[in-house]
């Protein structure tokens, strides 16, 4: 089968985009403070790509000629900061960059444990205040 110009086109975009999105894209280059704290940045890489042509027939081709091509390919990468890792004295901490919730089902997900564990205080409480009423002893608990 002969090369065909989606190839070529599919090809550039894709290197194009390897290039930006290399490995020091996600974990970037670490960054010395003269106090001896070292930072590293850390990314999410989103890819997206597409690509489509087609070849034309001509009413005056001569036999055996290629066919017109028309086409085109194209990409896009999103970076997203997310976190730093911070070493210090020899411990290590990651400190994550927390973006604000975009719409009302992002924030139902990101307050999802906060509620999840004022439901269990709310249970809890009534759990003591019933046994309080008994006189029974609740059996004791590790604070989980």
């Amino acid at each position: 089968m002969d090369k065909h110009p989606i190839n070529d086109l599919m090809g550039t975009v894709m290197e194009k985009l390897r290039n930006i999105a290399d490995v020091s894209t996600v974990i970037g280059e670490s960054i010395t403070t003269p106090d001896g704290i070292t930072i590293i940045p850390v990314s999410r890489v989103s890819m997206g790509f597409g690509s489509g042509g087609s070849d034309f027939t001509g009413k005056h081709q001569k036999d055996g000629a290629a066919n017109p091509f028309g086409g085109g390919c194209g990409g896009g990468v999103k970076i997203d900061p997310i976190a730093f890792v911070i070493i210090k004295d020899g411990s290590v901490r990651v400190m994550t960059i927390e973006p604000p919730a975009s719409n009302t089902f992002d924030r139902l997900v990101d307050g999802a444990p906060e509620l999840v564990d004022k439901i269990s205080a709310m249970m809890d409480k009534k759990k003591a205040e019933k046994a309080e009423k008994s006189g029974e002893a609740l059996p004791e608990t590790d604070g989980e």
